[in-house]
């Protein structure tokens, strides 16, 4: 069940939403009590598929831009979409930088950047982050 947990913090921590899956995970992580590859396996695809969330609300919530409601300002999306236009899909790696990589998966479904493509960068991405995580930690505990 724990697992699970994770996995949906993980999937929110991917939108837009103020949610830590790494404190989660090193709480996880910490007690010892977990398969740290059960863990690293939920993380990795709860992120992921939140990171896909993103990309189809990009594809599709341009029309809902003037919208009080739309949650990236007209300077943040230009921000974001200068950023991605300069170093294209490629900058997906980046996906699992706090504040920056969240906004960039949306952007790229704005873009609509191959499916494929993203779900691969993404997903080297994100996996790594967690990797390195699991291993930090363990290097304390």
């Amino acid at each position: 069940m724990e697992y699970i947990a994770l996995f949906f913090i993980s999937f929110f921590a991917a939108t837009i939403l103020p949610v830590s899956s790494e404190i989660t995970l090193f709480g996880m992580l910490s007690l010892g009590t977990y398969n740290k590859y059960l863990l690293l396996l939920f993380a990795s695809i709860g992120n992921i598929l939140g990171s896909c969330v993103n990309w189809y609300l990009g594809i599709h919530v341009l029309r809902y831009q003037s919208k009080k409601w739309f949650p990236f300002s007209s300077v943040q999306m230009n921000k974001y979409s200068n950023l991605f236009k300069k170093y294209g899909a490629w900058s997906l790696l980046f996906s699992w930088v706090p504040i920056i990589g969240d906004p960039l998966t949306f952007v790229s479904g704005v873009f609509k950047t191959n499916f494929i493509k993203f779900l691969i960068l993404v997903s080297i991405g994100k996996v790594t982050r967690y990797i390195v995580v699991i291993y930090s930690i363990n290097l304390f505990f």
